[in-house]
C-alpha cells in the first residue's frame, strides 16, 4: 500500500492512497485506534482526512500513528447486521441499465438485492453514501444529461457505486428503483443512515 501523508491546514492530515480498496482496508483501523484528540475521520474515494483537536494532540504524534498502521483486517460486516433497505424497483433507468450490461431487468434487480454491499464513504449531500460491491461490482455508465431535479428516495447506479438520494436534487445516476427509508435525520445523535463501513442490503418489495 502506498500511503502519503499530507497537512490540511493546521488542525488535520490527509491521507492519500491509490485505491479505494486500499481506503476500505485502512479505515476500519484508523477509526477504531484514533486516540483521545482525534475528533474526526473522513474517507473518500483516494484519500481519509483526519481532524484533530487544536492543542490537545500535535499534529506529529497523529502522523506517526498513521504511518505504522497497518490496514485492517477484519471482514466486511456480516449481513446479517445490515442495513436493510426496502427498494420498489420500477426506477425509469431499469430497462436501459438492463440493455447496456446486456441482461434483462430482473437480472439487474437480483445482482441489486443479492449483493452485500458496503458505505464507502460519503458525500455530495448530507446522509448520500457510496456504496461499493467488492468483487460483485458491475459498472455503470452515468446519464449522458443529468436530469434536473431527481425525488428523494431514489436508488441509483453510476460507475461501480450504488446510492439513494436523500432529498430531491439534481443528479446524473441511473435511476432503478426508489426507497422510502429516511436517509438522514438531523435531529438525531447519529443523523446519517449509511455511515461509511456499514454493510446494507436492499430489498425489493411490491410497489
Amino acid at each position: 500500500m502506498t500511503r502519503s501523508i499530507l497537512p490540511y491546514g493546521d488542525r488535520a492530515l490527509l491521507v492519500q492512497v491509490d485505491s479505494l480498496e486500499e481506503v476500505l482496508a485502512l479505515y476500519p483501523a484508523v477509526d477504531a485506534t484514533r486516540p483521545p484528540g482525534v475528533v474526526d475521520v473522513v474517507p473518500a474515494a483516494r484519500s481519509i482526512l483526519v481532524t484533530v483537536e487544536p492543542g490537545v494532540l500535535p499534529l506529529r504524534r497523529v502522523q506517526d500513528w498513521l504511518s505504522a498502521l497497518p490496514p485492517s483486517r477484519a471482514a466486511v460486516r456480516n449481513v446479517e447486521d445490515a442495513v436493510v433497505i426496502d427498494v420498489v424497483y420500477s426506477g425509469p433507468d431499469l430497462d436501459e441499465v438492463a440493455r447496456v450490461q446486456g441482461v434483462g431487468a430482473d437480472d439487474v434487480i437480483a445482482w441489486h438485492t443479492g449483493t452485500p454491499w458496503r458505505v464507502a464513504f460519503s458525500g455530495f449531500a448530507p446522509g448520500f453514501g457510496y456504496l461499493t460491491a467488492g468483487s460483485g461490482r458491475r459498472i455503470v455508465p452515468r446519464r449522458a444529461e443529468p436530469r434536473p431535479r431527481v425525488a428523494a428516495g431514489s436508488v441509483g447506479l453510476a460507475g461501480e457505486f450504488s446510492g439513494v438520494y436523500p432529498r430531491e436534487s439534481p443528479g446524473g445516476w441511473q435511476l432503478i428503483g426508489a426507497t422510502r427509508a429516511r436517509l438522514w435525520d438531523a435531529a438525531d445523535e447519529h443523523p446519517a443512515l449509511l455511515m461509511p463501513g456499514r454493510t446494507v442490503r436492499f430489498r425489493a418489495i411490491p410497489p
